[in-house]
């Protein structure tokens, strides 16, 4: 087993550290999720954190680690006697993001139950993980129906593997730490909810503790052994006071006055449900048994606060989370006072609370609405004899890019969906073969059997009964007769999102409406567990804004900021989107795509440009891409330009004002179905 980095050896990371040490005093507080950039200690700050635990105490030779006096009644391996067991240390279970919903959860040999009438489990990994950590590293990246079992064992403290009536229960109580790059996507509320706490990491931008960092790092890969036996002191040092924090912990005073505070902040803050009060109550309390004191200070609350609340707040998607702290500050002292002590009631009853709520963005992230500072603008600059459209506010003479226009209100948008029956990864999409969801047949299993269809099993195994000498009531059930379930569920798609940028968008009013339509979109994708990408097109060329990605929040910032200016490239967007669908198609030829042409439908630039995005718009549809065109037209003169791009995309063309209609849910499906149709005239 190779020698982990000492917890006591990473430097800076100081939320991180605490988050996870309050954790081991008091794993009730319900684990910690690492947000953060890629190459900052996430994991190796939580691997070296499974060497302070506390060893635990566990029945001999039971594979579910129950306690000696304690043991669980319903435990597979039981009944255990009372007495007294043997000490372990505390185990860190590794949940893979592709691992098996039967790696996760155990499983069950459905032969054996079948034919002989016995249980025959494998514990998974929530078996392994039972009063230790389990860990999940890219946490975001998790699927959707290992993060359902996940959320069902945190909820209960148990784990049920159940097959056709055969069912096995087992306790599974244990500290969850998960890892993400925000920049792979988001977590699910519900998920994100069952984390007790957040903290934010990011690389030190201070040159003097960078060069530590490389240092240490350095001297622990030549000498992993010898480097951690100059920290063994530090660790030793802080494993007991660990566990001198443990024996402290029922000891702590939590008075009417920190609850009050507690509450208050909560409140405060709107976040949804309970739990985050009853987490910053055990955060709270075991700050306070950390710093070695029986009484929780205000400085307890607030800090508990910072820990518990950020994700929980109530945000929109697509905000950071954060918390404003001159809010926290004024929450605190109107409710507690001075270190916790009862404060008088506010006599007008209406409290100070003008602060404005809401996360504070990252120190780098791109200004919403400002001007985009780069590049050489010449080939952006319009021609002064382009054309414009009736009604059109025409950007300033002479002028080439515009400034960012911030997106209009979000609104709600029915499900684009892709029609026929696809194969691709789990989602909330499109219709899709998966392994969750309602049967609609059965087939042979191919490797190994995880839904089993009983009636086909049976059906299977019945004309054999007599030769195979069945005496008894039993089935005689052999590994040809089992069938395994076929589902259908729903699948996550890739959009793809092309976006006019050109001049004759640039009326800021306009941009504002088509921003504000494709934002409304995104947060349908990030609702449906979709990838997204953003291709943009003006001035003489497309760029790829944002490749594929799970992250749709990047897409959001990157459209946030879109500037617009120049000539209108629709042949140059369409081929740029051909080349990322074929690239991706390589990439992940399970996922189905669906292209969202945002534009007028104008035309301009180089030699026989309509011509052009005609023959680009045919290259996309003879592959079968379904589309939708978002036209984009208006004034009281109209000349009907992304309708007949629509129709050489085989797609379906709407306005931004029927984005909003009832009848949007079955568009792709239209198209589709004229496609299919052209097909079969062809």
């Amino acid at each position: 087993m190779s020698t982990p980095y000492p917890f006591t050896a990473l430097v800076g990371q100081d939320d991180l550290r605490l988050a996870l040490l309050l954790n081991a005093v008091s794993p009730a507080v319900g684990g910690v999720l690492v947000r953060g950039e890629k190459g900052t200690a996430k994991s190796t700050a939580v691997r070296a954190l499974s060497a302070l635990m506390p060893e635990v105490e566990v029945v001999a030779g039971c594979r579910f680690s129950c306690a000696p006096g304690a043991p669980d009644p319903a435990c597979p391996d039981g009944p255990h006697e009372t007495g007294p067991g043997t000490s372990r240390a505390a185990r860190m279970v590794e949940l893979p993001v592709g691992a098996s919903e039967d790696r996760l959860v155990g499983a069950l040999d459905i032969e054996r139950a079948l034919a002989e009438g016995v249980k025959a489990f494998e514990p998974g990994l929530l078996a392994d993980a039972h009063r230790g950590i389990l860990y999940v590293d890219e946490v975001n990246l998790l699927h959707d129906h290992l993060v359902d079992l996940l959320l069902d064992a945190a909820a209960m403290g148990a784990s049920y593997v159940e097959r056709e009536g055969v069912s096995v229960r087992h306790a599974a109580r244990f500290l969850l730490v998960g890892t993400m790059n925000p920049e792979e996507g988001e977590l699910r509320p519900q998920l994100l909810d069952r984390f007790g706490l957040t903290v934010e990491v990011a690389a030190s931008r201070e040159p003097d503790q960078r060069v530590e960092v490389v240092k240490r790092r350095l001297a622990y890969d030549d000498d992993p052994e010898g480097f951690a036996g100059k920290w063994e002191q530090e660790e030793s040092a802080v494993r007991a006071r660990i566990v001198a924090a443990r024996d402290l912990l029922p000891s702590v005073r939590l008075g009417d006055a920190a609850l009050r505070q507690i509450a208050a902040t909560c409140a405060a803050f709107e976040v949804d449900g309970m739990r985050a009060d009853i987490v910053m109550a055990r955060t709270a309390t075991a700050l306070a048994a950390w710093a070695g004191r029986t009484d929780v200070l205000a400085e307890d609350v607030r800090q508990a606060a910072l820990l518990a609340l950020p994700h929980r707040r109530r945000r929109n998607p697509f905000d950071a989370p954060g918390l404003d702290e001159d809010k926290l500050d004024d929450t605190l002292e109107e409710f507690g006072g001075q270190d916790g002590q009862d404060a008088e009631p506010d006599p007008d009853g209406d409290g100070d609370d003008d602060g404005g709520g809401g996360g504070q963005p990252p120190q780098d992230a791109p200004e919403g609405n400002g001007p985009d500072a780069g590049g050489d603008q010449a080939a952006d600059i319009p021609a002064q004899g382009e054309p414009s459209e009736s009604g059109e506010q025409k950007a300033p003479a002479g002028g080439g890019e515009q400034a960012a226009a911030r997106a209009a209100e979000p609104f709600r948008t029915k499900m684009l969906s892709v029609p026929g029956l696809g194969e691709g990864a789990a989602g909330r999409r499109s219709r899709a073969r998966t392994e969750h969801g309602r049967t609609t047949g059965a087939r042979r299993p191919r490797g190994a059997l995880t839904k089993l269809h009983l009636a086909a099993t049976v059906q299977a195994a019945a004309p054999h009964q007599r030769a195979r000498g069945r005496s008894g009531p039993g089935l005689v059930v052999r590994r040809d007769d089992l069938r395994q379930a076929t589902r259908e569920g729903r699948e996550g798609n890739l959009v793809l999102f092309v976006v006019d940028a050109s001049g004759s968008m640039a009326a800021r009013q306009r941009m504002s409406a088509v921003k504000g339509a494709v934002l409304s979109l995104l947060l349908d994708a990030y609702q449906r567990r979709d990838k997204v990408g953003l291709v943009t097109f003006r001035g003489s060329s497309a760029d790829v804004a944002l490749p594929p990605t799970s992250s749709v929040d990047a897409a959001a910032v990157r459209l946030e900021s879109l500037p617009t200016g120049g000539r209108t490239p629709l042949s140059a967007g369409l081929l740029k989107a051909h080349d990322v669908l074929r690239v991706e198609r390589l990439r992940d030829p399970a996922r189905r795509p669906l292209v969202v042409v945002v534009t007028d439908g104008r035309a301009t630039g180089g030699p026989e440009p309509v011509a052009l995005a005609g023959r680009a718009a045919r290259l996309l549809a003879a592959e079968g891409t379904a589309s939708v065109v978002v036209d984009c037209e208006s004034g009281p003169v109209r000349l009907g330009l992304a309708g007949q791009l629509a129709g050489e995309l085989g797609g379906t063309a709407v306005t931004l004002d029927e984005l909003r209609a009832d009848s949007i849910a079955g568009l792709v499906k239209n198209v589709q179905g004229q496609q299919s149709n052209s097909r079969r005239v062809a």
